[in-house]
């Protein structure tokens, strides 16, 4: 049977978080009426994340689940994840339960003119911290990187796995997917979502992974944006 949606959840010490959001996934994932499959990639948990994962396999025929040896970031586990998908349409989504499955339908019916679709938190449930730090950021990416987008770093997006294969991995490329899927010339939408307050387990956001490291991985960006060949053949030659 041809697996029509993938979804690709990265975790690192979440728990308490697993078989909840996993439940919420299957509800929605099911309604659709697809052949749809789930994939985590735990990214060098300490806790009992990967035990909890094994035995919910035993539950859920859908569930994948990849381990890495340790901790490589959330870019390598979705490039890891989208290697492992057989899904026509990929999704991803974080594993702390902010982001709500329920709004997947909405990203899936404007990818239809799209060859990815982000999501929007337009009221965002997050610290003030990490409020301070985000809208500075993003003001600064998309004058850069000429994105079109409000938020590249809400983790609901979706895409067609057939256009994600023009994508070259690299360490931060999750927050940039909107501006790399443009510099090849694709299209890219945006939806309003929901945004729901962490209950449990613990923010990996500090300083470095939210604001000197994108920065410079940003002007990378920027580089690839303002280098890319443009060039059109003349066809009646």
């Amino acid at each position: 049977m041809l697996i029509k949606h993938s979804v690709i959840i990265p975790i690192k010490d979440e728990e308490h978080n697993i078989p909840i959001l996993a439940a919420e996934v299957e509800e929605v994932m099911n309604k659709l009426n697809e052949p749809w499959e789930l994939i985590y990639i735990d990214d060098g948990s300490k806790d009992n994340s990967l035990s909890i994962l094994k035995k919910l396999q035993e539950q859920m025929p859908t569930l994948r689940v990849l381990s890495f040896k340790k901790n490589y970031g959330q870019s390598s586990a979705f490039d890891a994840g989208f290697k492992l998908a057989s899904g026509e349409l990929i999704i991803t989504l974080d594993g702390d339960l902010q982001n709500d499955p329920k709004d997947i339908p909405k990203l899936l019916d404007a990818l239809e003119k799209n060859d990815m679709v982000c999501g929007w938190r337009q009221k965002r449930k997050d610290t003030i911290f990490k409020r301070i730090i985000s809208k500075p950021s993003n003001i600064v990416r998309s004058r850069l990187c000429k994105d079109q987008i409000h938020d590249t770093g809400c983790s609901l997006k979706v895409f067609r796995k057939s256009s994600l294969s023009k994508i070259r991995g690299f360490h931060g490329m999750h927050r940039f997917f909107p501006a790399l899927f443009k510099v090849e010339g694709m299209s890219v939408g945006e939806v309003k979502v929901s945004h729901r307050a962490r209950t449990q387990g613990k923010s990996k956001y500090h300083l470095f992974n939210r604001s000197i490291g994108p920065m410079l991985d940003m002007f990378v960006v920027y580089w690839m944006r303002k280098r890319r060949l443009r060039y059109k053949v003349n066809e009646d030659v």
